[in-house]
């Protein structure tokens, strides 16, 4: 019969567990966030005891796969927030054109709606052609999702209205073929992509970037982790480069905040220092 909610206790003994086998840390983690997701999966699968949700987390690595799905937060859509959009499409990526190559790093893609997203504008201001999109996330199997391009066809509706928004220029279907009920983004939009896995906890920079776009992540961190990543952004930021962040999220009060001009009065703030 099942037992009810997770204690505070047991909870740390099950974060333990999961970096201690797999390596993944998330004990700075928002308690209330992670306490919340553990004790839904808790509930969802229905567990008699903790001492059994702890023995199959430790020991089928099967299971452990959709524990990580579960308690890391996947929850996108294609041009979320059009204005956000807009303003990179007229403004932040136009400026980055005298390049003579952009690196833009997706921190946290989750099943990668964002980076097609930023992939189409780039081909319609003509500047996809000199660009590569490293799109990165903890959880592989999002990133599997991700890479594959496919889409439920219902949810094409609304992402082609948020396009519209955003000053899309095309006819948004002509960016994917429909198939049954799913749709597959175009190839094309694969090429400057790369989809790779990283964790913004534990692991360091890995390249030199003009842009850095990590939206709806840091909410799910405590102050401390979310000082460690913004840092983590800002040691991976060129001079005059942008780093844009969720519509909740802020640099403000941060060791970085000097360091950073907010611009256009969006969530998107460009390296001044």
């Amino acid at each position: 019969m099942f037992a009810g909610n997770l204690t505070d206790e047991q909870i740390e003994l099950l974060l333990n567990d999961v970096w201690e086998h797999y390596g993944y840390d998330f004990t700075h983690y928002s308690k209330a966030s992670i306490k919340r997701r553990l004790n839904r999966i808790y509930i969802l699968d229905r567990f008699p005891s903790f001492a059994v949700l702890r023995y199959r987390v430790k020991n089928d690595t099967t299971y452990f796969k959709r524990f990580l799905e579960e308690i890391t937060v996947n929850v996108t859509e294609m041009f979320r927030d059009p204005l956000y959009y807009k303003v990179l499409r007229e403004k932040v990526l136009p400026s980055l054109g005298t390049y003579p190559f952009i690196r833009i790093w997706i921190a946290g893609c989750s099943t990668g709606e964002e980076a097609y997203s930023i992939a189409i504008i780039l081909k319609e201001i003509n500047l996809y052609h000199k660009a590569i999109i490293y799109a990165t996330d903890i959880n592989q199997e999002v990133l599997a999702k991700a890479n594959e391009g496919i889409f439920k066809l219902s949810e094409m509706k609304t992402y082609s209205e948020n396009y519209i928004a955003s000053g899309g220029s095309t006819e948004f279907s002509a960016y994917y073929s429909a198939n049954y009920e799913h749709a597959k983004f175009n190839d094309d939009l694969k090429d400057k992509l790369n989809f790779s896995q990283h964790n913004l906890v534990s692991d360091y920079s890995f390249n030199s970037f003009q842009l850095v776009i990590c939206r709806n992540v840091l909410i799910y961190f405590d102050k401390e982790l979310q000082s460690k990543v913004l840092n983590l952004f800002n040691d991976s930021l060129e001079n005059l480069g942008y780093l844009a962040l969720g519509s909740k999220e802020t640099i403000q009060n941060s060791t970085i905040s000097s360091k950073f001009k907010q611009f256009e009065n969006e969530k998107i703030w460009r390296k001044i220092n």
